[in-house]
């Protein structure tokens, strides 16, 4: 990066969040504070539900989920608009109708207040863990590729969406979520034109295309039952299913996005806005990812994409082994080169028997090029069993720094910082709202009719989530691929927490004890199922299946435990009807 890279980059965060402090630093009223404007309008609430949702996980690691195994992540999202219909049809209305600040309120007036403390809890915890992988996240590569100091990057990013999500709240979030997906979009939008015009002349989209799926990364929908598959159009119809919906139906920091605003219909036309919208903006961003796999076969490709960590360990005792396995890797990108530009002429010649033979050779010199990676890899654990062997995430970055003119470059970085900041304010002031709502009001009641103290309250737990992430940043470590990561955490406890959701919507005859120990048998019924994954390798199925095990063992335990109570539970809610 140079000066005008700098330049662009402070400018743009720096000026998002100056701009949502200040417009926002008279916020004094809880509604306002905690909801947002009530003058908002759909189209500020959709980007918004968007903008929390994605992070920079989503423009970091899914490039690189198409780059490694190609278009088969967008099955993950199939769900995601019935889904969303169903948010708009059953949960926002209520939730409208109460009036509440969080989705656990309602469950505390549907069952209990045992019930509405597990629901917020099991919230907390796992978006507290999303909190620390969202900072994370960017963190990690940025501090790598950069030369950047982790710590501080952590640190300097955290600090800077604590400040402005604490000063203006929900509406601060809303406001500045609008400019970071203005600039997400132009800056991916860029990085695709300038990534089809570095292709060979001659190749161009189509024939880019016509690559990418001779090798198999645009495969989008897989129709095999195999369970053990994490993605076919199965888990992402079912599984995918019930994560969306627990996520944008009870996740708080989803569903601070949209009861707020001007009326009903803007929730719902916020919420249909990206059931139109997500799927095809994850197929874009993973066939940005295959176009990048296809753009790294003509250019020249590094054996290991986390360049920095792989000259790391080049430099040391063991150098001479990796230098080997670069001029290998350096000989075998050539020979693929060849056989890819030979299948592309066969194939142009329309002769049927030559471009199946030279479709072979290329797909042979493709595995022979892969066989080097997984030894790439290995080396690197060799060096050091601690080593992280998973390099996807470093693919689209190394590519913004390698091709993007300058300027650029430094709008790309603040897209990144951007879709994290977003994100995380997003999470930091669902974190607070339902501490202070849910913990601190329901153990401190005499204060619910302070405004002014619950203001006061809202900020000093928006900053301690902020710090919490902040500290889980510092000192965290994931070998999955990130968007991996923060699916399967979200995958562990949303289930159980739709189950108990559904149960409150339409069994109205389970009160609040059933459900409560109906959703601590499956909440630890779903712990064994991942924590046993291991040991017994039945137990190896693809994580979204959770959503749907978790979702149908809390109703069914709530069944038969109410069934053995008898009349022992607490009366139906007229509102809940």
């Amino acid at each position: 990066m140079n000066l005008l890279d700098w330049i662009v980059l402070l400018v743009t965060m720096v000026g998002i969040a100056a701009y949502g402090a200040w417009h926002t630093r008279h916020t004094n009223h809880l509604d306002t504070y905690l909801k947002g404007s009530k003058t908002t309008r759909w189209g500020t609430i959709g980007i918004s539900v968007m903008a929390t949702q994605a992070s920079a996980i989503t423009f970091l690691s899914i490039p690189g989920q198409g780059f490694e195994s190609g278009l088969g992540f967008v099955q993950n999202y199939f769900g995601v608009p019935l889904a969303l219909i169903i948010v708009c049809a059953v949960f926002l209305p209520i939730y409208r109708k109460l009036g509440v600040y969080t989705a656990y309120e309602f469950l505390g007036q549907r069952f209990d207040g045992k019930t509405r403390l597990l629901g917020a809890g099991l919230f907390l915890l796992q978006r507290g863990l999303a909190a620390g992988v969202t900072i994370y996240a960017p963190a990690i590569i940025l501090s790598t590729v950069l030369g950047w100091r982790l710590d501080l990057t952590i640190i300097g990013t955290g600090l800077l969406v604590i400040i402005y999500t604490v000063t203006g709240g929900s509406e601060a979030v809303s406001l500045t979520q609008k400019w970071q997906m203005g600039i997400i979009f132009g800056g991916m939008i860029a990085a695709f034109v300038i990534l089809l015009v570095r292709l060979p002349a001659g190749l161009g989209f189509s024939g880019a295309a016509h690559v990418a799926g001779a090798m198999g990364k645009l495969q989008a929908v897989d129709f095999s039952f195999s369970p053990d598959k994490r993605y076919t159009l199965w888990t992402g119809l079912f599984g995918g299913l019930f994560l969306s919906l627990s996520y944008f139906g009870t996740d708080q920091s989803q569903v601070q996005r949209y009861i707020g605003g001007a009326a009903l219909r803007e929730g719902r036309l916020g919420l249909m806005f990206n059931a139109l919208l997500k799927i095809p903006m994850q197929f874009f961003i993973l066939l940005l990812g295959a176009l990048l796999f296809v753009f790294y076969q003509f250019a020249p490709a590094p054996v290991f994409y986390n360049r920095v960590e792989w000259q790391h360990y080049a430099a040391g005792p063991n150098g001479s082994t990796f230098q080997a396995l670069d001029e290998k890797n350096s000989a075998l990108h050539v020979v693929e080169q060849e056989k890819i530009r030979a299948w592309l002429a066969a194939r142009d010649s329309g002769d049927v028997s030559k471009e199946s033979v030279t479709r072979t050779a290329m797909l042979d010199a493709e595995a022979a090029s892969q066989a080097v990676r997984t030894d790439a890899k290995a080396a690197l654990l060799a060096a050091d069993p601690k080593a992280k062997t998973k390099d996807s995430d470093y693919v689209f970055i190394g590519f913004i720094l390698d091709q993007l003119p300058h300027g650029l470059i430094g709008l790309l970085i603040a897209v990144m910082i951007a879709a994290a900041l977003g994100s995380k304010a997003g999470e930091l002031n669902a974190l607070g709202t339902t501490t202070t709502i849910d913990l601190w009001r329901h153990f401190r009641p005499l204060a619910a009719h302070d405004e002014a103290r619950n203001v006061r309250a809202a900020k000093w737990f928006t900053a301690f989530w902020g710090v919490i992430a902040i500290a889980f940043a510092l000192f965290a470590g994931f070998s999955e691929n990130l968007i991996e990561a923060i699916n399967i955490i979200g995958s562990i406890f949303y289930g159980v927490v739709l189950g108990i959701f559904l149960v409150a919507f339409f069994l109205k005859h389970i009160g609040g004890t059933a459900v409560f120990w109906a959703a601590v048998i499956a909440q630890t019924l779903i712990f064994a199922l991942y924590l046993l994954r291991h040991r017994f390798p039945v137990l190896g199925i693809s994580y979204l299946w959770y959503n749907l095990i978790g979702c149908a063992a809390c109703v069914l335990f709530g069944l038969i435990l109410q069934a053995i109570l008898g009349n022992a539970k607490s009366p139906s809610k007229p509102h809940a009807t």
